[in-house]
């Protein structure tokens, strides 16, 4: 556990894809995916959050362009894959399946597996699942996807006959007729979480409070949760053992509202061999200067 302060490395520079394009992955879901840095570098996979979000520029550079070979891509339903905001076939296994498509489509043998928030989720579920795909594995912002993670967050206003179970009262209104009301529930639950996400004043606000984008978070993310994102109870921490071979770092923060430190710690005490770094003066996004330092060291040592 690292307690010191980690304010010393920054984003690379800004930088294109080298390839983008459209993966069929069955099921009428095409995949957007786009490679970045060396074609012969390092096989890196981002993974982002949500579930819903889908990645931006800003994460092409948490990685050293000269050193990997970097895949990010929209998960289904989100970003620029189609059908958008669409919850059919949209499970997690689909998406760790999607993963497993896209490494095979690249021809890597094994890659680097990054993510946070959902992203860490889904990095868990798919490293548990091929762990001799994965070269080391860096996660942040630890989300189990456990009933009491999900119900710890999502507080947002619904009226008070219905706040037994916010997940499912969101549910009705995201699922049900297009409309103004339909997108007032999209709009408070993306700006919920764009609100709660930092210590430090962000622009997230403008990009989760636009109509499409916050459509597709709002509907995949409690499309997920409402399905406990087809895991068994802890699924995740009693997989863990399947991650012993794997060298890893766990990056958390300290006052991390939107996932919270225990989980990061139950998930390094199952796996050991992972570092954890707790950043003492950080919350949940991953351009906070501590947690910023933490990862890009995390990939250069592994690059």
């Amino acid at each position: 556990m690292d307690a010191g302060q980690h304010q010393g490395r920054g984003l690379y520079a800004p930088i294109e894809p080298f390839e983008t394009g459209r993966l069929d992955v069955g099921d009428g879901h095409r995949v957007y995916f786009e490679r970045c840095g060396n074609p012969r570098g390092a096989p890196a996979v981002f993974l982002h959050g949500g579930p819903g979000a889908g990645c931006s520029p800003a994460q092409r550079r948490l990685f050293d362009p000269e050193r990997y070979c970097v895949t990010l891509f929209d998960q289904r339903g989100c970003g620029r894959s189609t059908p958008h905001a669409s919850l059919e076939t949209n499970t997690t296994w689909d998406l760790v399946a999607d993963i497993e498509r896209l490494r095979a489509h690249f021809g890597h043998d094994r890659w680097l597996v990054f993510g946070g928030s959902w992203g860490s989720t889904l990095a868990l579920a798919y490293a548990e699942t091929h762990p001799g795909r994965v070269s080391a594995l860096v996660v942040r912002g630890i989300f189990t996807a456990t009933r009491p993670e999900i119900d710890w967050y999502y507080q947002e206003p619904i009226p008070v006959a219905e706040r037994g179970d916010l997940v499912a009262a969101y549910r009705r209104r995201l699922v049900g007729p297009e409309g103004p009301a339909q997108l007032r529930a999209a709009k408070a639950w993306s700006l919920w979480e764009a609100g709660t996400i930092t210590l430090l004043p962000n622009a997230l606000a403008t990009q989760f409070g636009e109509d499409r984008y916050a459509l597709a978070f709002a509907r995949i993310e409690n499309h997920y949760f409402t399905h406990d994102s087809w895991l068994e109870p802890d699924q995740l921490i009693l997989g863990a053992h399947r991650l012993a071979d794997i060298p890893g770092v766990i990056v958390q923060g300290r006052y991390d509202v939107a996932t919270p430190a225990r989980a990061a710690w139950r998930l390094h005490q199952a796996w050991p061999k992972a570092q954890f770094e707790l950043i003492p003066d950080a919350g949940h996004a991953f351009d906070e200067p501590g947690i910023l330092d933490a990862l890009i060291r995390a990939t250069d040592g592994f690059a």
